[in-house]
């Protein structure tokens, strides 16, 4: 079934939500299809909030956060006017578009 020209389509932004390893309080969010300088990223963070990223470097000094350690974060972005959906790792795709 094909949409009519009434109905809107809800956009999303993918977010790789990830905790730095060492720091079990530390979550932070990676934008990988929100540019920022060079090849880095939108990054985003609870003190701090936005910055750019290497996102393969804050991949490999990282690790995925659980539902309940990413919750709050999710919703501090949803208050910001993001309207993240949760991903496990970026595409090939979303980097692309990224640069």
């Amino acid at each position: 079934m094909s949409q009519s020209a009434t109905e809107t389509t809800t956009v999303t932004d993918p977010v790789v939500i990830r905790v730095w390893k060492g720091d079990d309080s530390d979550v932070f969010a990676l934008f990988p299809t929100i540019p920022a300088f060079g090849h880095y990223v939108t990054s985003y963070q609870h003190v701090g909030q936005h910055a750019s990223a290497d996102y393969n470097l804050c991949l490999s000094k990282s690790r995925p956060a659980t539902e309940a350690e990413a919750a709050p974060l999710l919703e501090e972005l949803r208050q910001r006017g993001y309207n993240p959906r949760p991903i496990k790792r970026a595409s090939y795709r979303m980097r692309k578009e990224a640069r």
